[in-house]
Order: structure tokens, then C-alpha cells, then sequence
């Protein structure tokens, strides 16, 4: 466990670069994980983190020293409350944070399973809380395409709640390299489509492409496109949200696949 008491130590200024532009974060290829469940969730499915970084008073708490015990002593730093305080992107931290490699997917040959597409969609939020919605839904794979808010950001991992870890998520995929490795119908939203949700056949795998909640679908997907749905709302809402329609989405899929295979297992106990 090595101990970092000055502003002037060049690990503590690399972390400072890294904690305070997401674009450091992505050249390097590293991601920051703050919090207990980030860094509890990354040490139960990814392993040890490069870095355990903890300060002076987190190692009074309980959850902390829990999460701590299991990592090398090798990888752990400790800070003071008032440096780590600069590197914190949290209100009310708790001290702790994790530096880890991105998780880089291969691009899949084939895509023959659900999967969701984010396409240019901007706001770190609505993309975490569509990772965590897809990675509950059991969705594998996710795709970014250009313009969409990098997946490996601090806020973006705070939305998602480890849901990164659970996924493959692939950036910067171009619209046209993946529609020539789909292997299943590709599905948007779209407040004026004829047919809703609910009346399509979603048992089966599915592409769902969210696009800009401004700009919506670009013309690559809508070009591609098999299933172009409408989420009825008697409420008379004009449109929801991106991430609120993603779920809606993702878990009427569920719903359907649960059905079909409720009534298979029916049939066949006949």
C-alpha cells in the first residue's frame, strides 16, 4: 500500500489529468470507477482494478475495507481526504475509486442475437441508464455509433451502475459496417409509425436502434429498417424520453419471449 500526501507526486497529477477530462480518459484508454457498487461490481466480474485509490477516512468504513481486502496491496494508493476531494466527480463522495483499462469487445462477425444501437445519442445519462437497461434485459451487445457520448465516461458509468461489465459494448461503430453483420430485423421508434409496440412479434431476436432525441434515427438505419414501432401513450405525451423508450422497448421484448416460451413449455407438457 503506497501513500500519496503531496499535489506535486506525478501519479497523483496523471489521476488529476484522467479524473478532470473525459478526453484524457479515452486516449489513454482508462476509465475511473468511483463509488462502492462501481468498484465492487468491476472486482466480481472483471478482476483487479490497475489502481485501488482510497483515502485516509474511507478506510474507517466497513464497505470500504470489505472491497479494499480484496484487492492487491500492490495496486492500492491512499490520499488524503482534501486531494481526493480534486478528483472526485461525486456529490458527497465515499473515497474510493478504481483506475481500470477499458473493456475492449472484438467486433462480432455475425450479429445474430438482440442487441441495441445507440445512435448518436449525446447525453451521458440517457446512454448509462440504456446500458443498464439493456445488460437487465440480457442484451449482450451494444453498439455505439459515432457522435453518441463515450460509454467509458464518469458519468456514463455512474448511470449504467456495472451494467458495463455485463455487456460488450462496442464505439464508434460506422452504421453501415454493422447492418452488413446483422443477422436479425432491425427495429426503431417513431411517434408517427403505423404500428405499435405492442402489436409487433418481438420473440425473436431484434437490432433496436435509439437514436438523437433531437434528430432521431439517422438515414443509414432508417434505410435498414424492418420494424418501425410507436409506443402507444393515451397520456398524450408527444414523445418520452430516449432512455424511458428504450426500456419500454427492451422489456416488452422480454415480456413477449417470456410468453412464447411459457406457452412452448405448455404445449410440450401436453
Amino acid at each position: 500500500m503506497k501513500a500519496i500526501t503531496s499535489r506535486d507526486n506525478p501519479f497523483y497529477k496523471r489521476l488529476k489529468a484522467l479524473a478532470g477530462s473525459t478526453h484524457q480518459q479515452k486516449k489513454s484508454g482508462h476509465a475511473l470507477l468511483e463509488g462502492f457498487h462501481l468498484t465492487s461490481a468491476y472486482l466480481d466480474v472483471a478482476g483487479q482494478p490497475e489502481t485501488c485509490v482510497v483515502t485516509d477516512g474511507a478506510l474507517e468504513h466497513d464497505e470500504a475495507q470489505a472491497i479494499v481486502a480484496r484487492v492487491d496491496p500492490a495496486c492500492i494508493v491512499t490520499l488524503p481526504d482534501a486531494l481526493f476531494g480534486q478528483l472526485s466527480n461525486v456529490m458527497n463522495g465515499v473515497g474510493l475509486l478504481f483506475v481500470v483499462p477499458r473493456l475492449v469487445a472484438p467486433m462480432p462477425a455475425r450479429v445474430q442475437t438482440s442487441c441495441v444501437v445507440l445512435d448518436g445519442v449525446q447525453d451521458a445519462g440517457n446512454v448509462g441508464s440504456i446500458l443498464r437497461s439493456a445488460a437487465a434485459a440480457g442484451v449482450r451487445h451494444v453498439f455505439c455509433a459515432p457522435g453518441t457520448a463515450y460509454a467509458w465516461s464518469s458519468k456514463v458509468l455512474r448511470s449504467g451502475m456495472g451494467a458495463h461489465f455485463l455487456l460488450e459494448v462496442h464505439e464508434d461503430v460506422e452504421p453501415q459496417t454493422l447492418i452488413e453483420r446483422l443477422d436479425v430485423p432491425v427495429a426503431i421508434t417513431d411517434s408517427h409509425a403505423a404500428e405499435a409496440l405492442y402489436d409487433c412479434d418481438l420473440a425473436g431476436p431484434v437490432a433496436w436502434v435509439f437514436g438523437n432525441e433531437g434528430a432521431g434515427v439517422s438515414e443509414a438505419w432508417r434505410a435498414a429498417v424492418t420494424h418501425r414501432l410507436t409506443i402507444p401513450q393515451p397520456g398524450g405525451m408527444e414523445s418520452l424520453n430516449v432512455a424511458a423508450a428504450a426500456a419500454v422497448c427492451l422489456f416488452e421484448q422480454c415480456r413477449q419471449q417470456r410468453a412464447r416460451y411459457a406457452r412452448a413449455t405448455g404445449e410440450h407438457r401436453q
